[in-house]
């Protein structure tokens, strides 16, 4: 494995590959990794000719009144980790050099990015797009590996690749979870362990809504309302959102008459949780 802080390096290794004819598989990720992370990495292993991860805690993605000081790191603990999973690059940059004195040029994904967690984070996927765009023309990856739980994450970035018509096939994956069905996050860490138990009604209510499609229901309102009843039963935990929404545009639907995504958010203290599951007949 080869630690690459410069982008201009990073792009010598790029070109040197491409001129081999060799694909380049990506994993964008801002550190703290765990198994979610770790299951990308490995697809892409297999998929790909070459393997770069990023490691960039994308200051552009925080709100001033979010944890982008207080994120976790630990990039010693992460460079061990991917190189025994035998990844090829792992591209490490610092803040400004991504977003240089005077940077003034952002990108962003219109109507998309203001539903589900856009409500609430105001600015968050301009800053997604932005590093994500900036980060593939540096790579230019042939594909690159996303996670589920960020479903609209990947919505955006594959509608941004669409209409800029970048080179690169957006690949999501399954959301992985810890044994009790809370989903891996980096911000589980901060977590008490009551807060941790509390926050396993996130996966209880989505598969209360499958329960509910299995069992006949079409109607998205009584589903989240019998969602809603199981988050309200922990008192530490304040709901952000609960949706049904249509896999393509994140538009809330009355009536499932086709595959859809359940999304929930929640604050548990601090710290903001999200989870979904796709709604199966």
């Amino acid at each position: 494995m080869k630690a690459i802080k410069k982008i201009d390096e990073m792009r010598r290794e790029v070109s040197s590959i491409k001129s081999r004819g060799m694909s380049i598989g990506f994993v964008p990720t801002m550190g703290y990794l765990h198994e979610g992370h770790l299951s990308l990495v490995r697809q892409s292993l297999q998929k790909a000719d070459v393997t770069v991860v990023s490691i960039f805690v994308n200051p552009a993605q925080f709100g001033q009144r979010e944890d982008f000081k207080e994120y976790p790191r630990d990039l010693n603990r992460d460079s061990e980790v991917l190189e025994k999973e035998g990844i090829d690059y792992l591209f490490v940059p610092e803040a400004d050099e991504i977003y240089p004195q005077g940077y003034k040029t952002y990108i962003e994904v219109h109507d998309l990015q203001d539903k589900l967690c856009g409500r609430s984070r105001p600015g968050h996927f301009r800053g997604v797009c932005t590093v994500v765009l900036k980060l593939f023309n540096i790579v230019n990856p042939d594909v690159s590996f996303f996670g589920q739980k960020d479903y609209q994450q990947a919505i955006i970035l594959k509608r941004m690749v669409k209409d800029l018509r970048l080179e690169v096939k957006i690949e999501a994956l399954p959301i992985i979870r810890e044994e009790d069905g809370l989903a891996l996050s980096s911000r589980n860490k901060y977590l008490t362990q009551e807060e941790r138990k509390a926050a396993l009604v996130l996966s209880k209510s989505l598969k209360e809504a499958q329960s509910m499609i299995e069992k006949g229901q079409r109607v998205s309102a009584a589903i989240i309302k019998g969602m809603k009843e199981i988050i309200g039963r922990e008192p530490l935990v304040k709901i952000d959102y609960v949706e049904i929404v249509d896999m393509d545009n994140l538009d809330p639907v009355a009536r499932i008459e086709k595959k859809a995504l359940a999304a929930v958010a929640v604050f548990i203290g601090k710290v903001r949780l999200i989870d979904n599951t796709i709604l199966l007949f």
